[in-house]
């Protein structure tokens, strides 16, 4: 069983937390595997990303300085989602549904995608996802020519149990050795 990533990638592993709530079972399981593979957490609720808009009008948005700084400096992308009415949180699906961006006018972006790689954990009370879940996330890194490595979904009754990570972390590091 892997203890923790390899020390030469500290800093290169992102989770990007999609909660409502910076504190809640998602930002604590986020925590727990941060601290697991060295990871940076970025918390999408401190930055203001507008909806996506066919013609571009976004003001005060952050969404291309959030990628070019902080997002694409990452090997690894873990999106860490809550799960809200069997579907990932609107915050995560507007982060996504942005990514349109970096396909048609922030090209020399979205172009920095491919070669990366995903992962995806959940957090909810229930633990029906289904097997329609995952589909959204792995379809978009293939799109995007990413590496799709792990997903898993915790229970928040579970969260703060000793190892309920450790299959998710070793899932995630097996496939990235694999690559």
């Amino acid at each position: 069983m892997a203890d923790s990533f390899d020390n030469g990638m500290t800093g290169r592993i992102g989770i990007i937390l999609a909660s409502a709530r910076s504190d809640g079972h998602t930002a604590r399981m986020a925590a727990r595997i941060s601290s697991r593979l060295k990871a940076t957490i970025i918390d999408l609720k401190l930055y203001e990303i507008g909806h996506y808009d066919y013609q571009h009008k976004y003001e005060g948005d952050d969404f291309p300085d959030l990628m070019r700084d902080r997002v694409l400096n990452m090997d690894i992308l873990i999106l860490a989602t809550p799960v809200y009415w069997y579907s990932m949180s609107g915050r995560m699906k507007v982060f996504l549904d942005r990514f349109t961006d970096l396909l048609k006018i922030e090209k020399d972006l979205g172009r920095k995608l491919r070669g990366k790689s995903l992962a995806v954990f959940t957090t909810s009370n229930g633990g029906n996802l289904g097997d329609g879940f995952w589909p959204p996330f792995i379809e978009t890194a293939n799109y995007l020519g990413m590496k799709y490595l792990a997903n898993a979904h915790f229970l928040e009754e579970n969260i703060e149990k000793n190892g309920v990570e450790d299959a998710f972390v070793n899932n995630l590091l097996t496939a990235y050795s694999n690559l």
